[in-house]
């Protein structure tokens, strides 16, 4: 059995066992949370799509790891007029374990 979630501005494919990177989620590490944004599960033999969502479907995931990821350099720069602009980003992630799917 598997099951499409969104979560933030992403979908991920999840089964259970799983370990997913997603968007942060303001929760406490080893903290149980309940993913409700469920698009669709796919059992045995069946497929329930929700539109957009399935009521009363959720995924329940164990956060395991709230961190950063690693840099990433942003560079601007135009030819011929001395404009030459550098930053930098990290993203923040929670890793999340899937533990069960409930249609």
């Amino acid at each position: 059995m598997y099951a499409v979630i969104q979560s933030g501005a992403s979908q991920y494919k999840v089964e259970v066992g799983d370990t997913i990177w997603t968007q942060k989620i303001d929760s406490k590490v080893g903290e149980k949370i309940e993913l409700k944004e469920v698009l669709l599960i796919k059992d045995e033999d069946r497929v329930l799509v929700g539109r957009p969502f399935l009521s009363g479907a959720k995924v329940i995931a164990e956060v395991k790891e709230q961190g950063r990821g690693k840099k990433i350099i942003i560079g601007k720069f135009k030819r011929r007029k001395g404009y030459r602009r550098k930053a930098g980003h990290r993203q923040d992630y929670t890793t999340l374990l899937i533990k069960e799917i409930i249609k």
